[in-house]
């Protein structure tokens, strides 16, 4: 089984999305105006809020004749929305060792290219799609459902999340709102729209098989909805809608043996998706969320028991980071979060989901166990700690570590790198050669010690390095190993 992101490659010229709407039959009564129940904010204005309306009403099929009826106004509606997507980089291509042999075959530059689909959120241009659809790209294209295309610049990428929002120069363009909720439940309908393997505008149907998956995905903030709505390469970026025509997911990847689809796909959620799209119209290059500061594990059916629980759920917190929400809170190690703000918390992922989709600022209601008894604690969230300074240099000098940059760690940093956010010390980010590339170490290493020296910061690494010497020992921390080095110089 594999996790395959849905992004096409280009093989060929690339061909330009078309607006064929595929009209399918489906189980509902779908043929009403979807814009008079829709629940999404609204994205003609500076910000993509919006009144809350009530919420539809569900039901299944009655008779023969609703059978009958056709997703076609839905389609009608946001299909104009979605786009394609395409992007470009030039990649150095080496030349074959037999022929350098012979002083021929240099190095040869190619294009490699990737297809995938995206979302018009507002009309003036801005289009959400996954990170992994445009990551590297050095020209970036959107072709319009009408045919009319643009080049586009990226205005956020938040591998984080694997989304992105683009900007393309164009007015007064169909819009495809973003759902204000999660009122979504396994079972309801849905559409799939996007450009897969680059035919063309594309809609399949299903329904959502379930919700807040987070042990899936590379993601780290999200906790995806699940689909059977057939998804294949090229719908990276495309719209999960539901029957009101809003946005409530962008599709993101898929699970097969095949690389194909097999009904099980998913989508990064809608308000992980509005958080993206806000922090780019906010003029950030980055999208800064809360972080509760608690490392933990899902609760098992042992430690259920041993904690009094009736079956095993909630988040087992191992360590608290000092002084943070978590902290002020009360949370200590032993305790088991078992809800944000109403809403389960199984493990680190849907807890960072929970907590991340939320300003900084905001007041969040945590539950959680102790000693058998269910207390609860409201506390205001902050982003992560940027203490020490990030203070990056890049070392030069007669030692092991010339020609490599370092860092101080602090939970933003390590979060920002995908690390840690408890680990502390000196972290290697680039290896650019000299000395320390001959010596092998890697990015992700942290340096623990200098000839017997402790060391925790750039400036005691500086100073250990400055101590200079023909013969040297140094402690790294390699993927949780500790890597004892000799070097003589």
């Amino acid at each position: 089984m594999k996790i395959t992101p849905v992004k096409a490659k280009l093989e060929m010229p690339r061909m330009r999305a078309n607006a064929i709407c595929v009209l399918l039959i489906g189980l509902v009564a779908a043929c009403s105006d979807p814009a008079s129940r829709s629940t999404a904010q609204t994205t003609t204005g500076t910000t993509l809020e919006g009144p809350p309306l009530p919420a539809p009403a569900r039901h299944a099929p009655a008779d023969a004749a609703s059978v009958k009826l056709s997703f076609a106004p839905v389609v009608r509606r946001v299909a104009p929305a979605v786009v394609n997507i395409s992007s470009k980089r030039v990649v150095r291509q080496q030349a074959d060792p037999f022929w350098e042999m012979f002083g021929a075959g240099a190095p040869r530059e190619r294009i490699e290219g990737s297809l995938g689909s995206g979302v018009i959120v507002r009309a003036d241009g801005i289009i959400v799609t996954n990170n992994h659809v445009i990551e590297g790209g050095q020209e970036i294209t959107v072709s319009l459902a009408d045919r009319r295309e643009f080049p586009a610049k990226v205005l956020l990428a938040d591998p984080r999340a694997d989304l992105a929002v683009l900007k393309i120069d164009a007015r007064d363009l169909p819009v495809l709102p973003i759902d204000r909720g999660e009122d979504q439940q396994v079972g309801d309908l849905v559409l799939a729209i996007g450009d897969p393997f680059g035919i063309g505008q594309t809609v399949t149907n299903g329904s959502i098989s379930a919700l807040n998956r987070s042990d899936v995905g590379s993601g780290t903030v999200s906790s995806y909805i699940q689909t059977d709505a057939a998804i294949n390469p090229g719908n990276s970026g495309g719209a999960l809608v539901d029957m009101d025509g809003d946005l409530i997911g962008v599709n993101s990847f898929i699970v097969s043996r095949s690389g194909s689809s097999s009904g099980v796909g998913f989508a990064i959620p809608g308000p992980v998706v509005r958080q993206v799209v806000e922090a780019a119209l906010g003029g950030g290059r980055a999208v800064v969320r809360p972080w509760l500061g608690v490392l933990g594990q899902p609760v098992t059916g042992e430690m259920a028991a041993a904690l009094g629980l009736d079956r095993p759920r909630g988040l087992l917190v191992g360590d608290v980071y000092p002084g943070s929400a978590g902290a002020r809170a009360g949370l200590r190690q032993g305790d088991a979060v078992l809800t944000i703000d109403g809403q389960p918390v199984n493990d680190e992922t849907s807890l960072s989901y929970r907590i991340g989709t939320h300003r900084v600022g905001d007041s969040v209601t945590l539950e959680y166990q102790r000693g058998g008894q269910t207390r609860t604690a409201k506390v205001s969230v902050d982003p992560p700690a940027a203490l020490p300074a990030r203070d990056e240099q890049t070392l030069q000098g007669r030692h092991p570590l010339d020609g490599a940059t370092v860092l101080n760690l602090s939970p933003a940093v390590a979060i920002e790198l995908g690390g840690n956010p408890f680990a502390k010390g000196v972290l290697v980010t680039q290896v650019h050669g000299g000395l320390s590339a001959n010596a092998g170490f890697r990015p992700g290493d942290l340096i623990r010690e200098i000839n017997g020296r402790t060391v925790d910061s750039v400036a005691q690494l500086r100073s250990a390095l400055a101590q200079g010497g023909r013969q040297w020992r140094i402690t790294v921390d390699r993927n949780g190993q500790q890597i004892e080095a000799a070097f003589n110089l």
